[in-house]
Parts: C-alpha cells; sequence; structure tokens
C-alpha cells in the first residue's frame, strides 16, 4: 500500500474508496482517471473537507463583486459579471478534487484552467484580475505536484503579477503588494499541503505494519497448530492402531494406551489453546521424550543422543521443532525401522533407514517442512533434505 491508497478508519467507512486519506491529498492517483474517478474524487470525505475550507476563502470574492457593481453600468453587465464570479469560484473549489485524481503530470492545467477563468473578468476590472491570483496558487499549493514544480509555479505567479501591476501603472508598492501576497498565501497553502501528504503517509505506514504484522501472527499460528497437531495426531494414530491390535492380546496394555491416547489429545488441545495465545514454547529435551515414546510405539528403534548439552541455548527451540517435525515425517511416510537424531552445536539432524524416496517426494508438499524451513532461515542457518547415510530420508539443519 501507498499513501494514495491508504486511508483512515473514520473515512473508510465500510465501502470508502481506499485512496482518499486525511484531507484527500494524494501524491499520485493509483487508478487510470475516468469520469467515474472524478466523481468520486469530488464526493470523498477530503473533497467535503476542502470545500469547507474553500467555501471560507470564497468570501473574499464578495469585495471584487462590490467593486465589479462599481464600474459595471447596466443589469445585463452586472449579471454577466457576477455569473462569471461564481463560475470562477465553482472552478476553484472543484479544482483541488479534480486535480487530486488526475495523474502528478496533469495537474498543473487544473490552475491554468483558473488562470485563464481570471481573465474572463478582464473587460470589468482590468488589471485587477491579478487580485484573483492568489485563488490560483492555492490551487497550485493543495494540486501536490513536484515540490520544486510548485515553488516555481508560484513564485512565476507572482513575478507575472508584478509585471501586470508595472503595465498597469501603479505605484511601486501596489506594483509589489499583489504578488506579496500570492507567494506568501500560495507557499504557506502548499507547506500546509505537503504536511497533510505525510501525514496520510504516516498512518498509511502504520496500516501497512499492523497489516504486515497480522499477516506474520497468522502465519504463525497456523505453522504451531500444524506442526502441534501433525505431531500430536500422528502419534494418537500410531497408538490408536497399536491399542486396536492389543485388545485381543494384551487388554491391559490396550488400556494404557488408551490412557495415553488420552493424555496426547489433551496436551494437544492445551498446546493449541496456549499457541493461539502466543505463549507456545518447545523444549529440545521433551521433543525427544516424545519422540523416543511415539517411536516406540510405532515399531521404530530411536537412536537418540544422550543429552542436549550440545545445543546451544539459543537453539533449543528451534532443534525442537526439527526434532518434532523430522520424526513426525518417519512415523507417518517411511515405514523406516531406525531413526537417528543428531544434535551438534551447528548441526541438527534426523535420519532414518526407510523408504527415503518416497518421504522425499512427500517433503516436497509438506507444509510442516515450509513452516520449518520459515524458522530455520529466520535463525539464520540452511534447511536441506536428502538421502541419509542410513539409506531412508534425512532432514538437515545446519549454520
Amino acid at each position: 500500500m501507498s499513501i494514495v491508497d491508504g486511508v483512515t478508519d473514520e473515512d473508510r467507512g465500510t465501502a470508502e474508496d481506499p485512496r482518499f486519506a486525511g484531507w484527500g491529498v494524494l501524491v499520485e492517483s493509483p487508478t487510470p482517471t475516468t469520469l467515474a474517478s472524478v466523481v468520486h474524487t469530488l464526493g470523498s470525505p477530503g473533497a467535503r473537507r476542502w470545500y469547507f475550507g474553500a467555501g471560507i476563502a470564497l468570501l473574499w470574492l464578495i469585495s471584487v463583486a462590490a467593486e465589479v457593481l462599481k464600474i459595471v453600468d447596466s443589469p445585463a453587465e452586472t449579471a454577466i459579471a457576477i455569473g462569471l464570479l461564481v463560475v470562477f469560484g465553482v472552478v476553484f473549489a472543484l479544482g483541488a478534487p479534480i486535480a487530486w485524481a488526475l495523474p502528478k503530470r496533469d495537474r498543473p492545467w487544473v490552475a491554468v484552467a483558473l488562470w485563464v477563468v481570471s481573465f474572463s473578468l478582464f473587460p470589468f476590472i482590468g488589471w485587477e484580475v491579478t487580485n484573483l491570483w492568489t485563488y490560483v496558487g492555492v490551487l497550485i499549493a493543495m494540486a501536490l505536484i513536484d515540490p520544486r514544480a510548485t515553488w516555481m509555479s508560484i513564485i512565476g505567479l507572482g513575478v507575472l503579477a508584478a509585471i501586470c501591476g508595472w503595465i498597469e501603472g501603479g505605484s511601486t508598492e501596489e506594483i509589489l503588494t499583489t504578488p506579496a501576497i500570492i507567494v506568501s498565501i500560495s507557499l504557506m497553502m502548499a507547506a500546509f499541503a505537503r504536511q497533510l501528504a505525510i501525514a496520510n503517509q504516516l498512518r498509511d505506514t502504520q496500516r501497512e505494519m499492523t497489516r504486515l504484522a497480522a499477516v506474520q501472527e497468522r502465519g504463525r499460528v497456523a505453522r504451531d497448530i500444524h506442526d502441534i497437531l501433525g505431531h500430536s495426531l500422528t502419534v494418537i494414530t500410531v497408538k490408536a492402531e497399536l491399542a486396536g491390535r492389543l485388545l485381543d492380546v494384551d487388554v491391559e496394555r490396550a488400556r494404557t494406551e488408551i490412557g495415553e491416547v488420552e493424555t496426547l489429545a489433551r496436551g494437544a488441545l492445551a498446546d493449541v489453546r496456549t499457541t493461539v495465545a502466543g505463549f507456545r514454547g518447545v523444549n529440545v529435551t521433551a521433543e525427544l521424550a516424545a519422540a523416543r515414546s511415539a517411536l516406540a510405539s510405532a515399531g521404530i528403534r530411536p537412536e537418540f543422543p544422550s543429552s542436549t548439552d550440545a545445543v546451544p541455548p539459543g537453539r533449543r527451540e528451534l532443534a525442537g521443532w526439527v526434532v518434532r517435525e523430522g520424526v513426525t515425517n518417519v512415523i507417518r511416510h517411511s515405514g523406516a525401522s531406525v531413526c537417528r537424531v543428531r544434535l551438534e552445536p551447528d548441526l541438527i539432524e534426523v535420519a532414518d533407514d526407510g523408504g527415503g524416496e518416497v518421504v522425499a517426494v512427500s517433503a516436497l508438499a509438506s507444509t510442516g517442512l515450509s513452516g520449518l524451513r520459515e524458522r530455520v532461515e529466520a535463525a539464520g542457518l540452511k534447511l536441506t533434505t536428502g538421502r541419509s547415510d542410513l539409506g531412508g530420508f534425512e532432514l538437515r539443519v545446519s549454520a
């Protein structure tokens, strides 16, 4: 998302176009300009705020109208002059929102159009039309074209007003007063508009950071739930199958296995709750103990290290996730008789002697391995898979 497609919650409502933030000050229009987009901009919250400010500024035209009424003689000329002032005011009021809907390169033409309209009053007030150019300068400022172009355009407008004053033959004070007003007010509005744009950008950046944080948290929860339930449900399935086979052979052992299934199910439920709450932690020692029990139930001999001291404290949680995912894949896919885990300062390895090709193919589509790879890469390590020296599959995390 960029500055042009951010919007405050107040402005968005339920169906607000997300391009118009704050006062509706846009640095660049994100979509091709169409009649529909211009109409939408004219009714946006930012445009409505602009109309309020523009309406107050246009009250100054009353004094211009009073000057015109002193000059014109006939009712027809009066009606024409007042009508032209109304047109000028409407173009000014609509000019900023229309400019916001245009690409940056086309925005100056809106100010040019207002400048041309100002000359429609030349037959009535002559070079006094330069008094209307303050509105032109404000429109240049609010259009938010390139900052350098904004300053040059405003200063150029002031210089042109000074030249017109000189042509009219006024005093030095009269020649300089109008340009000074045009330049000072317009530059002030340019700074104001730029501050609005910066504020919109900051709000938009904050919203984007919030969105990315939410996406990251959803990914974390999804990854953790997959890893937790994938392992737990695999062990529960193995133990339930074992209990089913033991019912006619060893009822007491079958009862024991069913009890362990119940314990595992309760543990998985508790793990899911703590994961969603954000407090889930994994310990490599506990994972090795759980893996040993799960492998035994599946008839797979574990070859595990006698301790986990070789694993640096900062990598013990990651090692736990690697052991959990690796052993789960061994139980699910390998058909192995041996599962080996190696733990070294810069190496975590889970290998088996089963069907390496079958496991490798399964690993390619493994959501668990994808999530584990994200964890590993976040820790600055590398995850690789392939055939182990035992003849089966190998999951290796190394520096």
